[in-house]
């Protein structure tokens, strides 16, 4: 008995866990920003940070990702991570997020919405052109994948009740 409602349970958990996700904010137009204000706005605006966050070191690795892209430079995670502490440094953050495994979490994050790509062990900045991989990729793959999925349950939702 407890076997099957183990597996209930499990089935359940499976079906509600979210193939893709993305979460979009609104800000006001970006002004005279400070490069790191400017990092820390997209996040916020892609849902990569949440409001008042004090765990922000995804953006001290997107950062660390555009400084290399001016150079069309490749980093590994680790490189990122040096990179990452010394923008903090230079900005008097805390050190706080920066172990090797939160910098590859947040790695995954960034190629998650198409942002960032791995080639080998070395990670970019998509095809080193922020704009064109948010449009090209985020933008008409997922998120109109996103928006396809949700039309069909309102679609069913209209035909169930």
């Amino acid at each position: 008995m407890e076997e099957k409602q183990r597996k209930r349970r499990s089935a359940r958990v499976a079906k509600d866990t979210a193939l893709a996700e993305i979460t979009l904010r609104r800000y006001e137009k970006p002004y005279k920003l400070k490069p790191r204000e400017l990092v820390k706005k997209l996040c916020l605006s892609l849902g990569l940070l949440q409001p008042a966050d004090s765990r922000d070191v995804i953006v001290d690795v997107l950062y660390a990702l555009l400084e290399a892209k001016k150079s069309r430079k490749e980093l590994s995670s680790q490189e990122i991570e040096k990179e990452a502490i010394k923008i903090r440094k230079r900005e008097n953050l805390e050190l706080n997020g920066v172990a090797s495994s939160n910098i590859r979490r947040q790695l995954k994050r960034l190629r998650d919405i198409f942002l960032v790509e791995r080639i080998k062990a070395r990670y970019r900045i998509s095809e080193f052109n922020l704009l064109d991989s948010f449009n090209e990729k985020t933008e008409k793959f997922l998120i109109e994948s996103i928006k396809g999925r949700i039309r069909e349950y309102l679609q069913l939702a209209e035909e169930t009740f």
